[in-house]
């Protein structure tokens, strides 16, 4: 049994949900969202509840398959209801001598040490601005705002030794010592 896939998702005022086909559409004040569901989960939608089961009638091997899905499915279902309510945003911090970046139009250009400068696409969706050297990305997709982050951050991710590079915003880095110099034999 899953301890997530049981509990209810409450739709709150102003959130549209339609369970079709197998497909979940989340319309909001900040945007809709679609999911393909799996044919072996089942979606309820009761007044202002929705219930995720699994279907009657599996065999074995496809019943462990589904109980995987169970708990996935209602994540991402409450998830999407969360992000066209609130919508999702990660900061990455800058930190580095001459370590920079700057939004235009729809690229985020990244001076990162390199002999060239970065350019990444920002895709449909997110939005990021940069504040001094912070740069955030949000949006409603949480899937989607991740892993834009995740994608900046692999450009230059923090080293050890001066913990310079790009990290989340609560990131802790372990620090390590550098080499130390040899005592004079004598």
């Amino acid at each position: 049994m899953s301890r997530i896939g049981k509990q209810p998702i409450k739709i709150p005022q102003g959130v549209d949900v339609s369970l079709e086909n197998h497909t979940a559409t989340v319309k909001g004040p900040k945007g809709e969202l679609v999911y393909e569901m799996h044919p072996d989960v089942a979606v309820a939608k009761e007044d202002n509840v929705i219930h995720v089961a699994l279907k009657e009638e599996l065999s074995r091997k496809r019943a462990d398959l589904a109980k995987g899905l169970w708990g996935l499915t209602r994540t991402l279902i409450f998830n999407m209801i969360q992000g066209v309510t609130q919508g999702y945003e990660k900061k990455l911090e800058i930190e580095g001598t001459g370590y920079r970046a700057v939004v235009e139009g729809d690229l985020l250009n990244l001076t990162l040490g390199f002999s060239h400068p970065i350019q990444a696409k920002i895709p449909e969706g997110i939005l990021c601005a940069v504040e001094k050297n912070t740069i955030i990305v949000s949006g409603i997709s949480k899937e989607k705002v991740g892993e834009f982050a995740a994608h900046i951050r692999r450009y230059r991710p923090v080293e050890p030794y001066k913990g310079k590079g790009i990290r989340y915003e609560d990131e802790v880095v372990r620090r390590k010592e550098g080499k130390k110099a040899a005592g004079t034999a004598g």
